[in-house]
């Protein structure tokens, strides 16, 4: 096939929540996509159709599970091979588990490891050469977490803030072919998990009164700053964008 005459992204983890933002953020502004999902086919097939039903022959689904180190070079390979281009990585994709010291797992680190840091590295790699052809950018999604810890959960902290030090380090050695840069969300949508509680509520109520903003982000907020990244911060590479509504800056 052709190159494509629209810039290309691929976007990991795209089937759901921010992935699925970022997508339709970025088809809305002109982009061909690859989207990743590795569980998510319910949520992704919907998506897809969506977006093609707006501009026929736009996107590309990806199934793999990004643990699988064989299949990181492959996405890029997939994308380039449909569309003939890429401009841009979105390494949204991210494993979120409690990790309680003295209970933490080789196997929990490993994967944790491996969806945070391991697969936007590798994929970054793989991705390079197309993306200098381009022009391109990278955006990474980071955590707030990375600089600040968040109690019973290391590991994943830790993995986020490696993440944060391949931003800095990919913007280093791509330079000046390619950008780097990452987002750091604060509370825009709360974690899956089991039923919320009296207590849950009375956690994120405090989490929202040590917000100086008041408010949880929202999706499109955060599709829009991956968005500005990648089109016009043509002078900014390295850079951690905190969307937090000011949380880092209380005690």
């Amino acid at each position: 096939m052709s190159a494509s005459s629209r810039p290309v992204a691929l976007v990991t983890g795209a089937a759901r929540r921010l992935g699925a933002a970022i997508a339709r953020g970025l088809h809305a502004h002109g982009y061909d996509l690859a989207l990743h999902y590795r569980h998510s086919a319910a949520d992704m097939q919907p998506l897809a159709a969506a977006l093609e039903a707006a501009r026929s022959g736009s996107v590309l689904t990806l199934q793999a599970d990004l643990a699988e180190f064989d299949r990181l070079p492959e996405l890029v390979a997939r994308t380039v091979g449909r569309f003939g281009r890429l401009d841009a990585l979105v390494n949204n994709a991210s494993g979120f588990q409690p990790t309680p010291l003295g209970e933490v797992t080789p196997a929990q680190w490993d994967a944790l490891f491996a969806s945070n840091a391991r697969a936007p590295f590798f994929l970054a790699q793989a991705a390079a050469p197309h993306l200098a052809a381009a022009r391109g950018a990278i955006v990474n999604m980071v955590d707030i977490h990375a600089e600040r810890p968040l109690r019973d959960h290391a590991v994943y902290s830790m993995a986020k803030a490696a993440l944060v030090m391949a931003t800095r380090s990919l913007a280093l050695e791509l330079a000046p072919d390619v950008r780097v840069n990452a987002i750091a969300p604060g509370a825009i949508l709360w974690p899956e998990l089991p039923a919320s509680d009296a207590d849950d509520a009375a956690r994120r109520a405090a989490l929202l009164a040590r917000t100086p903003l008041g408010r949880t982000g929202t999706p499109e907020e955060v599709a829009e700053a991956v968005r500005w990244l990648l089109r016009e911060a043509s002078y900014c590479t390295g850079q951690v964008l905190r969307l937090d509504g000011g949380r880092l800056l209380e005690a």
